[in-house]
């Protein structure tokens, strides 16, 4: 579920005569790469950490995700003269590392690695903290990660980011959808498992619901499922901004409002017709959805980099 690999030459960040292109750090655990912008001048810098499963720097993934938007932010960023790295996480694409398991990964290693990227990042661009911009479960993790008061992090942008545990959402994400109707009792259950800290008692035809819920990443569900997003927010004393786009058909205004409600002192932006591919659908249509996630060719919600923007200069 969450493997990946990278064949290419990587380029050590310390030997880099300026903080751009193939990027590597050392993490807590193991070199950690990623991609970086840093104009000229620069005087903020974004970590960006993808979404869930085998999401690289770009927002694309080997199980058919094609959406480059991430990297559509950093170019946003770099036009306005803010410096951005984007990350890939520990063992997968340029972070693949042959002692580390891209499954056996810990939602506080994970907290870690982000704050690892936030300390290099600062210094090669010579700023006193960065920011980071989570998306999906990047967010969640951007909220970890800003748990330590000491680490370094100027501030959070939670764009389509879990306001209600990832039980509830899930829930909710497969009972949307009518063709999980067939799997829907027992995906159900294992999510009940889960959340009690059960493996799922799969029969030896449930093919689906293995693939759903692979063995090798259950540990990981548990520790995702044990994670309550508004009481982590409630805990950040940084600025922080909340982006959700109104045609998410994963993250819902529901969690964009959890947040806020347990962080009052967050920005709150609502997005028209923003899908949770960053994009723009103007029609309720699933299927006009689902093609935000394999067109790579769309642009972003035009109204999602002047938010971002304007709320990191805000903070100047």
């Amino acid at each position: 579920m969450r493997n990946g690999f990278f064949l290419g030459l990587f380029v050590t960040l310390f030997w880099m005569p300026a903080w751009a292109g193939d990027v590597r750090i050392k993490g807590p655990d193991s070199t950690l790469g990623g991609e970086a912008i840093a104009p000229d001048g620069a005087s903020n810098v974004v970590v960006i950490v993808p979404g869930s499963g085998p999401t690289d720097r770009n927002g694309n993934s080997p199980n058919g995700l094609k959406t480059d938007a991430y990297k559509k932010v950093a170019e946003g960023l770099a036009a306005v003269g803010i410096a951005s790295v984007r990350i890939d996480k520990r063992g997968m694409f340029r972070s693949a590392s042959p002692d580390i398991d891209p499954n056996n990964v810990t939602v506080a290693g994970l907290g870690d690695d982000i704050r690892a990227w936030v300390g290099a990042a600062s210094r090669k661009v010579g700023v006193d903290c960065a920011w980071v911009l989570g998306h999906s479960e990047g967010g969640l993790m951007a909220l970890v990660a800003a748990q330590d008061r000491d680490a370094s992090i100027c501030g959070l942008i939670l764009i389509a980011s879990p306001g209600r545990r990832l039980g509830t959402i899930l829930r909710e994400q497969l009972k949307a959808n009518p063709a999980n109707a067939s799997i829907l009792d027992g995906a159900l259950a294992a999510i009940d498992a889960l959340e009690r800290g059960e493996q799922p008692d799969f029969g030896i035809t449930d093919f689906t619901l293995k693939r759903l819920f692979p063995k090798s990443v259950q540990a990981y569900i548990m520790e995702l499922f044990a994670q309550d997003p508004a009481g982590l927010i409630a805990a950040v004393e940084r600025p922080i901004m909340i982006v959700q786009g109104t045609m998410d058909i994963q993250i819902t205004e529901e969690d964009a409002a959890a947040l806020g409600a347990a962080q009052p002192n967050a920005k709150l932006a609502i997005l028209d017709g923003m899908t949770h591919t960053l994009k723009v659908v103007k029609t309720s249509d699933r299927a006009a959805n689902a093609a935000t996630y394999s067109d790579p060719s769309l642009p972003l919600h035009p109204a999602l980099m002047p938010a971002i923007v304007s709320f990191i200069q805000a903070q100047e």
